[in-house]
């Protein structure tokens, strides 16, 4: 409920916040309700989310704002001039389209 009070019975206005696989939320970050955080998103401490966090997106501040990208692994990720980017981790490989990351399947 975007606009809560307790003596007002709102179930009906209940909106739903999705976390996705492998997100990791910080300490003492707030979710704003009707959100998304994307599969292995990475949300630093005290964040504040607002709106939908993609898929690998590293955020942190408040309001949230996009610092990056990271693994699986939770890895900061650094992409070369071909937008790949390999974990040092596991090596892992990720692409970087249209403001976009994915796992490159090996």
């Amino acid at each position: 409920v975007i606009n809560p009070r307790s003596f007002i019975i709102r179930r009906e206005e209940f909106q739903k916040t999705l976390l996705k696989k492998g997100c990791s939320i910080g300490a003492n970050a707030t979710v704003i309700c009707g959100n998304t955080i994307g599969e292995y998103a990475l949300i630093g401490a005290g964040t504040v989310i607002n709106k939908d966090v993609k898929d690998f997106a590293l955020m942190v501040g408040v309001p949230a704002k996009q610092i990056g990208w990271v693994s699986v692994a939770g890895n900061k990720l650094e992409f070369n001039n071909q937008n790949i980017a390999i974990d040092v981790f596991d090596n892992t490989q990720y692409k970087l389209d249209n403001d976009e990351v994915t796992l490159i399947e090996s």
